[in-house]
């Protein structure tokens, strides 16, 4: 049986964004008259409560940037926090002993996927090969499975109205490609295939090294990720501060979105 897996090694990781522009053209849909950018799943908790007609619409949160910084830069502000994937740069310690590492944010595509669990209406799912996915057609924006999930890998398309996440490029996928980051990565920081498929390099890689999924330092909650990283670094996730920062930006868009009414 086919168990799709990606590996990141952030040691190679040059922290160029070329992954994150890759996804955005494979994966952006937008049209002619609509904004080229999609939410970050944690800025839009706050829209979670409101039926999808009552969401505002993308021109909406350019023009609150627009309020915080200089108006020519409001939609490059917004377009930073609509992405499937992210890339951090975390540096520790202190002068002269510094390092830096760039952490990937990515969807998981757990075995015990808590967003599949939570979901109501069955749009999220995984296939038998552990690609999970959202199937628009059923999504109703309740934002459970943005709740659950405590890799932050969740949004809210604002264009589209239903939730959106990172699908391992399955159309690519399904047709023998790689996923777009993958193969437009030039320091080959991510590697995809089949883990079940000893000969793979991902199965490979992941049998000599055994690392941590989830996060550089292991999974959250039990979930059985299937993006693992090497080696672990320097990031420790607190999901506490996670939860923290769900909770701080939901009142911001709670706020926001009732001077808008």
């Amino acid at each position: 049986m086919t168990r799709y897996a990606m590996v990141i090694d952030i040691s190679r990781c040059l922290g160029c964004g070329a992954c994150v522009a890759a996804c955005i053209a494979e994966n952006l849909n937008t049209s002619s008259d609509e904004l080229e950018f999609k939410p970050k799943p944690s800025i839009i908790a706050g829209l979670l409560g409101l039926p999808r007609k009552e969401i505002p619409p993308a021109e909406y949160f350019v023009e609150k940037a627009a309020e915080q910084v200089e108006p020519e830069k409001a939609q490059e502000e917004v377009r930073k926090l609509w992405l499937r994937t992210e890339v951090y740069a975390i540096p520790s310690g202190t002068y002269p002993n510094v390092s830096l590492m760039f952490y990937h944010r990515i969807c998981q595509h757990c075995t015990n996927a808590p967003c599949v669990t939570v979901c109501p209406t069955g749009a999220s799912f995984q296939r038998k090969d552990g690609i999970v996915l959202v199937d628009p057609n059923k999504c109703i924006l309740c934002g459970a499975c943005i709740a659950a999930c405590p890799y932050a890998a969740r949004q809210v398309d604002l264009l589209t109205k239903t939730i959106d996440k990172c699908t391992f490029c399955a159309h690519r996928v399904d047709k023998g490609l790689l996923p777009a980051c993958v193969e437009t990565c030039p320091a080959h920081v991510r590697i995809f295939g089949d883990l079940d498929n000893p000969n793979s390099e991902v199965s490979r890689i992941v049998a000599k090294y055994h690392p941590p999924a989830g996060t550089p330092h292991g999974p959250i909650r039990g979930t059985e990720p299937f993006v693992f990283y090497m080696p672990s670094g320097n990031y420790k996730p607190s999901v506490k501060e996670i939860e923290q920062e769900h909770l701080k930006e939901a009142k911001i868009m709670k706020k926001l979105e009732s001077e808008s009414s």
